[in-house]
């Protein structure tokens, strides 16, 4: 399996940080599915302040571009989409339409 780290930022407001952890204690089982679908295997997201960090593992058919064919072609991950992004905001260096941006490996240390 290959492992890829992420990073988004959320709005710096604790209430809508509160909402926002609220609905990922329930995702929608249609994004979940989605998830799955792509061939994502594993995903967890951790927060400090308004900072997120994600690691997915995934399998050998996942790929970024078919990740983003899916979602444009499925109306409830769009809605989804739709409503994370009223909580999250770009990172200050992201281009314009990008969300979560990968993280770069520049250490590693195996016992």
């Amino acid at each position: 399996m290959r492992r890829h780290c992420l990073t988004l930022d959320l709005k710096d407001d604790p209430s809508l940080i509160a909402k926002y952890e609220v609905y990922h204690k329930s995702v929608w089982p249609e994004v979940l599915n989605s998830l799955r679908d792509s061939g994502i295997m594993k995903m967890e997201i951790y927060r400090i302040e308004n900072r997120l960090f994600m690691i997915i593992e995934v399998n050998e058919d996942f790929s970024f571009e078919k990740k983003s064919e899916m979602d444009a072609k499925n109306p409830r991950v769009q809605d989804w989409e739709v409503l994370m992004w009223h909580y999250q905001k770009a990172l200050p260096f992201a281009k314009p339409g990008e969300k979560w941006l990968p993280m770069h490996k520049i250490f590693n240390f195996g016992a």
